[in-house]
């Protein structure tokens, strides 16, 4: 790991769609402590949305 990339917790996984293209353009999704955390697949380094576990329920409900 350098330096750019953000410290996860223990026993986080970052997931990403079984159908997600073979050059990895999609978003990856990670359960942390308390939120849902999405990022781009391929910029794993940058920046996270983080959202409650209830929000991000309400999310897939809609879906």
């Amino acid at each position: 790991m350098n330096g750019s990339e953000p410290m996860e917790p223990a026993g986080v996984v970052w997931r990403k769609s079984s159908f997600s293209t073979a050059n990895g353009d999609c978003v990856e999704v990670a359960a942390r402590p308390a939120e849902v955390a999405v990022r781009d697949s391929k910029f794993s380094a940058g920046p996270t949305l983080a959202f409650s576990t209830s929000d991000w329920r309400s999310f897939l409900a809609e879906l």
